[in-house]
């Protein structure tokens, strides 16, 4: 399934979030580096790539919940920053299921410039509401 309306995620329809693929195998989707997304330097801010990778992973969460679950929400995240990527660029993102349970699933983020070199890894673990 493609072109999920991330219109029921206030922030990060704000943010500019644009969701590609989403399937119970993974997410991918893209954040353009807006002059309002970045630090100082013009490189994308550390919070938009957690607040990107974690929409993508809550969207991930959402295929695998089990029946009679009313949600997910984030329960832990933690990011490997790589490298920087430039005001006007857009970036890729990659989720990919690491663990599905009944109660909780893992989920990574693997988030890249245009030039495929990796930004950030995001490991989040989503709780089953």
């Amino acid at each position: 399934m493609s072109g999920v309306d991330i219109g029921i995620m206030p922030f990060s329809k704000m943010m500019g979030v644009e969701i590609t693929n989403a399937s119970e195998e993974g997410v991918t989707g893209t954040l353009k580096v807006r002059p309002d997304l970045c630090t100082s330097r013009q490189i994308i801010h550390g919070g938009a790539i957690m607040a990107f990778a974690d929409a993508l992973g809550a969207i991930g969460a959402t295929f695998s919940l089990p029946e009679g679950a009313s949600g997910t929400t984030t329960l832990e995240s933690k990011t490997n920053f790589i490298r920087g990527a430039n005001e006007g660029t857009t970036v890729l993102g990659v989720t990919s299921p690491v663990h599905i349970g009944r109660r909780s699933s893992v989920w990574q983020t693997k988030i890249s410039r245009e030039d495929g070199k990796t930004v950030a890894v995001v490991t989040q673990t989503q709780l089953v509401l």
